[in-house]
């Protein structure tokens, strides 16, 4: 069976992260994508499992008691989080798991599971190309926009931080590089691993 590992996906808004996956999908084996947990009700064509776990506010402050949560917060009322026992399944099972979270996000998955995880920046050739990109595709008002712009520049400043860095200039040069990362996030060697190949190793 195949080694379950970590993958961190992060940049801008409209870097293409979604895509590049879908593209690559074929060739990375098995992936679970980390979705979040909430407490508010689903909206109109969500489905649990698929676009959040949906819970009740008592069984999500169990889970955040018994610390099964990365991270979590509040908003308008209702909890959001990323629940580590998919996660831990998914593992379990061999599986890539993906995470497509910000800079934040990438800081605290490197304090909890930095044995296990690899991770990539994901971002356009240059901030005039992501202005672009969010302009075609026509789903924001100006001041959205302006945010996601005001967000990259802050954001593109971590990307030291990160093992990887994927240049979106075509969508298919950039998902042969993520097939590439991701291969390369299966046989990072945990502490663990090392341990139990030496003591094999030396007989």
């Amino acid at each position: 069976m195949q080694k379950g590992a970590i993958l961190v996906l992060s940049g801008p808004s409209g870097a293409g992260k979604s895509t590049i996956i879908n593209a690559a999908s074929d060739e990375i084996g098995e992936y679970y994508f980390s979705i979040s947990t909430t407490t508010r009700e689903p909206r109109e064509g969500e489905q649990d499992g698929v676009d959040y776990f949906f819970v009740t506010k008592g069984a999500f402050s169990k889970d955040v008691l018994q610390g099964n949560f990365l991270e979590y917060a509040e908003v308008h009322g209702n909890y959001y989080g990323t629940s580590l026992k998919p996660i831990y399944d998914a593992l379990d099972q061999g599986k890539l798991v993906i995470f497509d979270i910000d800079v934040q996000g990438h800081r605290l998955v490197r304090k909890k599971m930095n044995d296990i995880t690899t991770s990539a920046f994901i971002t356009p050739p240059s901030l005039q190309a992501l202005e672009e990109r969010l302009r075609a595709r026509c789903t924001d008002d100006e001041s959205v926009i302006v945010q996601r712009i005001e967000n990259a520049k802050s954001e593109i400043k971590a990307v030291g931080e990160y093992d990887f860095t994927i240049i979106n200039d075509t969508v298919e040069k950039a998902a042969k590089e993520f097939v590439i990362v991701a291969k390369a996030a299966r046989l990072k060697q945990s502490r663990e691993d090392e341990k139990k190949f030496i003591v094999e190793w030396l007989g």
